[in-house]
């Protein structure tokens, strides 16, 4: 990845998370959290994949399902504040980040009384 890849990354990860900000306000999702835990672009920076953290985990497909009714809303406010840093818009897709739910898996697995490990 380049050093150009990584800003573009970052950048979108923040205006990213302003604008599902807005959504989930708009949208009156006060009991959900959803953060913008990584946005990776294509070298030819014509696709931008946002992963999204839900909390809680059980609403992810709900919001997912929401948030891509309003992707091209969402890609033209992006537009609009990248408009001095891009040429071109990238495609934009969503996906859910479930890494956090693994994690507690694995951290409720090795604290059960038959944990494998431990024996």
């Amino acid at each position: 990845m380049t050093n150009r890849q990584k800003k573009i990354n970052a950048l979108l990860q923040q205006d990213f998370a302003e604008i599902l900000h807005l959504f989930l306000h708009r949208h009156n999702l006060k009991k959900q959290v959803v953060s913008v835990t990584a946005v990776r672009v294509t070298p030819d920076l014509q696709i931008a994949k946002v992963y999204l953290s839900v909390f809680p985990f059980s609403e992810a497909k709900n919001i997912l399902s929401l948030i891509e009714e309003e992707r091209g809303k969402m890609k033209n406010n992006l537009a609009k504040r990248i408009r001095n840093q891009l040429r071109v818009v990238p495609d934009v897709l969503f996906f859910i980040d479930d890494s956090l739910q693994k994690i507690e898996k694995i951290d409720q697995s090795l604290h059960n009384p038959k944990n494998p490990l431990k024996s």
